[in-house]
């Protein structure tokens, strides 16, 4: 197998110098900022620790492997696609590992497919940093089984969702919600905090709440309990944001989670449970699914 890279960044160099410990050889990649006054120097330094060849184009790399994986950002996806389909036949497997959209992902397999080539969507589920080639990763569409049977010998941790493209990337947006939101409630919360001087009372009482349960079963708590408790947790969050306004700090992570309790509250599944709190946060799911609010 040829391996070759469209984009060098991040996610190119953690793949690349994993599957070279791996033992795989010869690995190829296009960056468009090789030669770039101000990122070229890593990127070019980031190939000679990985051991990977810089080419010219990508359609040098298209040409000369079977197994192209596209690391570039999501804006890039389409374009990157396209300036290689002259390239691509039944003997390629071309792979996006981007954050692009599922439809962004299906036009993308549209495409290539006159071309005989194939097409994976690629979902990388974890750090890249932490894990590199053993990123727990998703794949989906016509190219799927080719990529894992490729990949797989070098140790890649790959899981086939289906043949349809964009399902893949769907798991992963999804859990970027949760993940990424995450860290801007983190953000919105130290702001809050370094200018309350609360922090450290703050962070303990957050730390008792959550370490002592699994994520399953605090989500559960919170959702149930969100259930029979949006009115008055959607007012507590107005109060929090107008403290934040007073001290000069914009409520953006603290107001939608005000909009998104007002939006359960409005669902009246306090009504629907009688007042009591559900035991698992699927009843919670069916119920505003259901509800009329």
């Amino acid at each position: 197998m040829q391996l070759g890279f469209i984009g060098f960044g991040e996610v190119g160099f953690e793949l690349s110098r994993g599957l070279k410990q791996e033992g795989l050889d010869g690995i190829m990649a296009y960056d468009p900022l090789a030669n770039d006054p101000q990122y070229g120097g890593l990127v070019k330094e980031r190939a000679k620790e990985a051991a990977v060849g810089l080419l010219e184009s990508p359609l040098d790399v298209a040409k000369r492997c079977d197994v192209l994986i596209a690391a570039v950002p999501g804006s890039k996806a389409e374009a990157a696609a396209l300036a290689v389909i002259p390239a691509l036949n039944a003997t390629k497997v071309y792979a996006d590992v981007s954050t692009s959209s599922p439809k962004t992902k299906q036009t993308i397999a549209a495409a290539i497919l006159p071309t005989g080539g194939l097409f994976a969507d690629v979902a990388l589920m974890d750090s890249i940093t932490q894990y590199r080639h053993r990123v727990p990763s998703l794949v989906s569409g016509n190219g799927s089984d080719r990529f894992i049977q490729a990949l797989s010998p070098y140790h890649m941790c790959l899981e086939k969702v289906s043949d349809k493209p964009g399902e893949a990337i769907a798991n992963k947006l999804v859990r970027s919600i949760y993940m990424k939101g995450l860290a801007s409630l983190g953000l919105e919360l130290l702001e809050a905090a370094s200018a309350l001087e609360v922090t450290p009372r703050v962070l303990k009482s957050i730390a008792d709440s959550m370490n002592n349960v699994t994520f399953e079963d605090k989500l559960n708590f919170l959702v149930t309990a969100a259930a029979i408790h949006a009115a008055r947790q959607a007012h507590e969050m107005a109060d929090a944001a107008a403290m934040l306004v007073e001290i000069g700090i914009e409520p953006l992570m603290t107001e939608a989670t005000r909009k998104r309790l007002q939006w359960l509250a409005d669902k009246r599944l306090r009504e629907k449970f009688h007042g009591q709190k559900p035991k698992r946060w699927e009843q919670v799911v069916q119920a505003w699914e259901t509800s009329e609010g």
